[in-house]
């Protein structure tokens, strides 16, 4: 597991809160097909769930917000969840993100899960 920013790190202590945390941090996810569909910040293999920790300064760019929009949309075309987090609101409401993560988990434990996967590489992750 490699962590790429402080932000992911202090998402990584707050998760350890949840009753089931991300089982995989920064591992690449491809659609059936073997398309890259994103390298979420955190990810819930057993259930497709994608958490992304999305910074202002490096995600609010325009080509930053493009790359983000395409990232997003890839997601949903494939039927993964996703959590969009700003780093501040980890340390400033770390119970709104949690109840928000929690009831994410819920609801893609509820759907039968997409058939993405992760890349072999990053199983160790």
């Amino acid at each position: 597991m490699m962590l790429r920013s402080v932000a992911e790190a202090r998402a990584k202590t707050l998760s350890r809160r949840l009753p089931v945390p991300p089982s995989h941090w920064n591992a690449k996810i491809q659609g059936p097909d073997g398309r890259y569909l994103g390298r979420p910040d955190g990810w819930w293999d057993e259930i497709a769930l994608a958490w992304e920790i999305d910074s202002i300064d490096f995600h609010f760019t325009k080509d930053g917000y493009a790359r983000t929009l395409e990232r997003n949309t890839r997601y949903a075309a494939a039927g993964i969840i996703v959590v969009q987090t700003l780093p501040s609101r980890l340390d400033k409401d770390p119970a709104g993100v949690l109840a928000e993560l929690e009831a994410a988990y819920r609801t893609a434990a509820s759907r039968p899960r997409p058939p993405v996967h992760l890349v072999a590489d990053d199983l160790a992750a």
